[in-house]
């Protein structure tokens, strides 16, 4: 498709869009990013923003008026925003520097705002409601999806493709480590000490860790995407497509698991009358808490139980996170071991390289796919934050200039996630470019190696990273780390180190990215990113307890990108101490020509 005939198709969508908001009277309506189950990862037929607008990027909102149609995205998303929408049809706006419902009460006071209840929660529509808007539900309760005119999209989205029912499969105990039974009587006690007969889980990580299952319903996420009922005596009621659940996954999750159709979610929520029943109103659709009081029960709002203890991986998991990333990070070696020779040949393409990466992976044992689309970006794309090359975006990586590669595989044992950014010889890189990266390697080390109070939270860590940017004036518009998942979600909840992070006590057993960079426009980007694995330490002075962090990640830095001066005696004895670990660690895996590039990048610095 040209690009005249792009913008001819998303100006022909949003003209159907208003015709359907104009014959219901309503002033504008709201298109998230979002599925229904408020997840990041997606599948195809819930992409409806993109469907609507083409910005194709992980996390954003339109608002789209009668005149007037906003595309919001953070800082990640601000450059891909610009080259996907058109701006004749799309404003783009900074949602963090300008909260979508602030703007809409000052660009539509008091209008009626049209909302999907099945992809919102609770605490986000009541920010729009806060500031004067009539917000509409355009959909009416009823089943797990949103049903009858549920949503403008979904009716005007001709050849929507449809919802994925791939097969479940158990999750066995030597990579879970915790039996379902456990967890689900853990956490049923907890509900019922909180005087809650039961929870709603909607985000099918929960409920896949929960049970102990795994899926593939979407492309990078092993999932089975479904709903759950969790009861404060530990029983299950799940909802979920039965042709997804062949014989033995249903002898895996055994008799108190109770299988029901999707489609009988709200009559099961209508039986909830005089009950308590505990939703979440960040994570959860708002759906479930106006079903339930619908149906006369009292909504207790309050985290999704498995959140926080999914977080905290157990002896068995974090034995297996350090299995996956030795395994993955023989593939990385491998592949810039092979970037080294063939990058400054010019002939290799940014998807050309992802498609080594990917080659490589695969013959790992237990691979089971990306944790995420692989960021493969030369020269100016790496300035994009979550760049994905395609055919039409591909370009050359040519010597001399900056390859930023952030990628991740899944494996039962746990999910990887890891970021390099190399200089593509032969000339020697400026000096500007060395400084720069040298002070993101710097900030990263300071994380890596901060010991802490236990009671610290994440947002209360961003700033670690970002002292030797800002010693010099440079910044980066994205968190600094994100929780992981254990063969879940490469992005995970509720701890993060962003200033706009949740306040989550970080506690041990978490999985977090220290992912800093510098981004300059038009020119080049750089990340650097390790996975790290909290842990205890020795009580301090006082007796107070001491966190710390874990290095799991064990793939060398780019040496030549590396000015020593710059960092301190301290961080450099780490950056060789951690050369070393990799050396021993990886060194054996790879063949005598990767040793010896290994040898070179890991090289000890005076």
């Amino acid at each position: 498709m040209d690009e005249t005939e792009g913008v001819s198709v998303h100006a022909s969508r949003l003209a159907a869009l208003r015709v359907w908001l104009r014959e219901r009277e309503l002033g504008g309506c709201l298109v998230p990013r979002s599925d229904e189950h408020l997840g990041e990862y997606v599948p195809p037929s819930a992409e409806r923003l993109a469907w609507l607008s083409g910005f194709t990027g992980s996390a954003g909102l339109a608002v789209v008026l009668a005149d007037r149609a906003v595309l919001f995205t953070d800082g990640r998303y601000t450059l891909q925003a610009a080259a996907e929408t058109d701006p004749a049809l799309w404003e783009r706006r900074h949602s963090q520097e300008e909260p979508p419902e602030r703007w809409l009460g000052s660009a539509a006071p008091g209008a009626r705002i049209g909302y999907d209840p099945m992809l919102i929660s609770e605490t986000a529509l009541a920010r729009f409601a806060k500031v004067g808007l009539e917000m509409v539900a355009m959909a009416s309760p009823g089943t797990g999806e949103s049903g009858g005119e549920a949503n403008p999209i979904d009716l005007l989205w001709a050849d929507r493709p449809p919802p994925p029912r791939t097969l479940s499969h158990a999750h066995p105990l030597s990579f879970a480590g915790e039996d379902s039974a456990a967890k689900r009587a853990r956490l049923g006690g907890l509900l019922a000490a909180a005087g809650e007969d039961a929870a709603v889980l909607s985000d099918p990580a929960s409920i896949n860790w929960l049970l102990n299952i795994r899926g593939r319903d979407l492309e990078f996420t092993p999932v089975a995407l479904g709903f759950a009922l969790l009861f404060a005596d530990g029983r299950v009621s799940l909802f979920m497509e039965g042709e997804k659940l062949p014989p033995e996954t249903r002898a895996w999750l055994g008799p108190e698991v109770v299988i029901t159709e999707p489609a009988t979610l709200g009559a099961a929520l209508a039986e909830f009358k005089g009950r308590r029943v505990r939703v979440d109103p960040v994570a959860a659709p708002v759906w479930f808490a106006t079903a339930l009081r619908a149906a006369g029960a009292t909504v207790s709002a309050g985290p999704d139980p498995c959140r926080l203890p999914k977080a905290c991986k157990n002896a068995t998991e974090q034995a297996g996170a350090r299995a996956a990333q030795r395994r993955d990070a023989a593939a990385m070696a491998r592949f810039l071991a092979w970037l080294a020779r063939a990058g400054a040949t010019g002939r290799e393409t940014e998807c050309s390289a992802a498609a080594e990466l990917l080659r490589l992976r695969r013959a790992l044992p237990g691979f089971a796919g990306e944790s995420f689309p692989a960021i493969s970006s030369a020269g100016e794309h790496g300035a994009i934050i979550h760049y994905r090359a395609s055919p039409a975006s591909d370009r050359p990586i040519r010597p001399n200039e900056v390859y930023l590669i952030d990628s991740g595989a899944q494996f039962p044992e746990g999910t990887t996630d890891v970021t390099r950014t190399v200089w593509i010889g032969p000339a020697a890189p400026p000096a500007v470019l060395t400084e720069q990266f040298t002070r993101v390697l710097a900030g990263h080390i300071a994380l890596a190696t901060l010991q802490f109070p236990h009671g610290t939270t994440g947002p209360a860590l961003d700033a670690i990273a970002r002292r030797p940017l800002w010693d010099a004036g440079l910044d980066y518009d994205h968190g600094t780390g994100h929780g992981v998942g254990s063969f879940l979600s490469v992005h995970e909840g509720p701890a993060g180190i962003s200033r706009h992070a949740e306040a989550v006590t970080l506690e041990p057993g978490m999985i977090l990215s220290d992912e800093p960079g510098f981004y300059l426009p038009g020119a080049y980007g750089i990340r650097i990113e390790n996975l790290l694995l909290v842990r205890t330490v020795e009580a301090g002075r006082a007796g107070k307890p001491f966190l710390a962090f874990e290095t799991l990640t064990l793939v060398p830095f780019a040496r030549r990108l590396i000015r020593p001066k710059l960092l301190g005696a301290a961080q450099v004895a780490w950056l060789n101490d951690y050369h070393a670990r990799v050396r021993d660690d990886i060194g054996p895996a790879l063949e005598p020509d990767e040793r010896a590039w290994l040898e070179t990048e890991s090289a000890l610095f005076g």
